[in-house]
């Protein structure tokens, strides 16, 4: 492995530099200049391609049998606030990175001919957005991950605000203010905590026990950022009109991306850093999901909008992904990652595919369309193959992430599941009913059936959607056995640091009566005595009877010094039988289990 090499750095700045150099590269103030716009396009197109294949490097290298970060790099930054320049990537981030660096280049490509103003804001504005993506994805500082995680909305909100429709002004400060609120709760937060472990470095943060009281406002202020960010309902209402009104690379960023920071920071900093908070609101939190699954898939089968129906489906679909990570499985959150991954890929395809038709046509009402199939059979191929992706047809992408997330929910709450596996059936109504009006329905318009077929550069950035769709579908185990080490070491963390506030008496676990979406480990747990202090108190015979068939968990007896179960298990049950034979021969009463613990 590259140890030495600033591989992630490299990635996420050699976009900034890109975009530096076509500023400085310059053009005439006044007038369109195709040779500098052209210069422009080569620049982004050549800078794009330069990180996708680092990212590539980055995955060849990338260890999957360790749940460590990788490819770590950390400078101290302000070391009087213990803030740092600290960059790394587990199983978990590493296939955002690897998303946002594949992306790019597609949609420098799918925008060669379609944008005509502006054209060298346009390929900064990209790759500014590109630097700010990968470096969300590769922040292990709270700091730098706030600022990288924030700035994602100025090129965006320059993209839909200057390129897009005709409510493009509208829909862009809808965005920026949605997004800008919930962020400004999660800075909050992130200060608090800041404050309360005395640095702002993320793993630190996730070792560090915040009280149950503290947990629960902290996760409603990350919430009301991630919540928006994915979008959830009914958080969810500047993501539809975003759509319509961006261009059509940026709704692909939009899809493939953006969305995707919302989970990310669900899994990254709520449950390991808040977990007791985090197990309190998963009952919230499964409800709100259904809700958006149902009712996101209902309101897409009523859309004409072609761009505006995708856009409730991603709705939908990011409701399983909240389902798959707060069920708190190793196949819930398995499925939700990879639904995040799977959902990167086809829904940027859609409207990559929606894009061409609107470039012919320039509408996007579906009553406008119709038997492409006959004039465009390679796009109605491919079309047809992103559906089957959609609706999570076995052998595709789309199978995978929803099936795993069902299977953790269905383990965690039958009646939830089941709710949310209507979502299932529905998004198959309203994406063969897309297909069927668009690719095989009636001809209706003269213009749509003179229509021609996809170019080279359209076959070119559809090619890789159709590899991976298929990829991913036949041969998940590459992404699953790559997120597998990390997520595993995701649910010990949370289980260790619940159980071991219940072991040592730190505040209450299961904050305000609510069951967790886990069964805890047994009614003794609720109930776990303190240590004795001294020799005498364990002679003393007035103690409660569940002590005698009680051992001291991992994290409490490394606190009182004695051995850990792991390495101490033979000697403790040894301890346990000798007591309970002592307890047998005397009826005087219930005796206390005798730990022997070293103070």
């Amino acid at each position: 492995m590259m140890t030495d090499f600033p591989i992630l750095s490299l990635m996420t700045y050699l976009p900034l530099v890109g975009a530096i150099l076509i500023f400085a590269m310059g053009g005439q103030k006044s007038g369109h200049d195709v040779g500098a716009d052209t210069r422009a396009k080569f620049v982004a197109m050549i800078t794009s391609l330069l990180v996708f294949g680092l990212s590539l490097v980055m995955m060849v290298d990338f260890n999957p049998h360790t749940a460590d970060f990788q490819f770590v790099e950390k400078k101290v930054w302000f070391e009087s606030v213990g803030i740092s320049y600290h960059m790394g990537v587990d199983g978990i981030s590493v296939f955002f990175v690897l998303l946002s660096a594949f992306l790019t280049p597609i949609c420098l490509l799918a925008s060669w001919f379609s944008v005509h103003t502006r054209v060298r804001e346009y390929m900064i504005a990209f790759l500014l957005l590109e630097t700010f993506m990968i470096g969300t994805f590769c922040a292990l500082d709270a700091v730098l991950f706030y600022v990288f995680f924030e700035a994602v909305l100025i090129p965006m909100f320059i993209i839909i605000g200057v390129w897009g429709g005709a409510r493009r002004i509208y829909s862009a400060f809808k965005f920026f203010l949605y997004t800008l609120l919930g962020s400004v709760l999660m800075l909050v937060a992130l200060l608090t905590m800041i404050i309360q472990a005395g640095t702002a470095d993320i793993p630190t943060l996730m070792a560090t026990e915040f009280s149950s009281q503290m947990q629960l406002w902290l996760f409603l202020a990350f919430f009301a950022s991630f919540a928006v960010k994915m979008p959830m309902w009914p958080v969810h209402t500047w993501l539809p009109d975003a759509h319509v009104e961006a261009p059509t690379a940026g709704s692909v960023i939009l899809a493939g991306v953006l969305l995707k920071m919302g989970g990310y920071g669900f899994l990254r900093f709520s449950l390991p850093m808040l977990p007791e908070a985090s197990e309190f609101f998963a009952p919230m939190i499964f409800v709100l999901s259904v809700v958006a699954i149902i009712y996101a898939s209902l309101v897409a089968l009523a859309q004409q909008d072609m761009k505006k129906m995708i856009a409730y489906s991603s709705v939908a679909h990011m409701g399983f992904v909240t389902l798959g990570i707060f069920t708190f499985n190793m196949q819930g959150i398995q499925g939700a990652v990879f639904q995040m991954i799977s959902h990167g890929v086809i829904s940027a395809a859609l409207f990559l595919a929606i894009g061409v038709v609107y470039d012919r046509l320039h509408t996007r009402d579906l009553n406008r369309y119709g038997n492409l199939s006959k004039n465009m059979p390679l796009y109605a191929v491919v079309f047809v193959i992103l559906m089957l992706g959609s609706v999570g047809l076995p052998a595709t992408s789309g199978f995978v992430g929803e099936f795993l997330s069902l299977l953790g929910a269905f383990k965690v709450n039958h009646v939830i599941a089941t709710f949310a596996a209507t979502g299932v059936v529905l998004g198959a109504a309203y994406m063969l009913l897309l297909t069927r009006k668009l690719v095989f329905g009636p001809k209706i318009n003269d213009d749509a059936a003179q229509m021609t077929d996809l170019s080279l550069r359209e076959k070119i950035y559809f090619l890789p959607f159709i590899i991976l769709v298929l990829w991913l579908g036949v041969a998940p185990a590459y992404v699953l056995d790559r997120i597998a080490p990390s997520i595993e070491q995701l649910m010990s963390h949370m289980n260790s640091k619940v159980h071991v506030r219940m072991d040592v008496g730190y505040g209450q676990p299961n904050v305000g009566g609510a069951e967790s979406p886990q069964a805890l480990q047994s009614p003794q747990a609720l109930q776990a005595p303190q240590v004795p202090n001294t020799l005498n108190e364990l002679s003393e015979p007035d103690v409660s009877p569940e002590m005698s068939s009680g051992l001291p968990k991992e994290g409490q007896a490394q606190e009182n010094g004695a051995e850990p179960v792991g390495r101490g298990q033979d000697k403790a049950q040894d301890r346990a039988q000798g007591n309970n034979s002592r307890a047998a021969q005397t009826h005087s009463g219930p005796q206390r289990t005798h730990m022997d613990h070293k103070k």
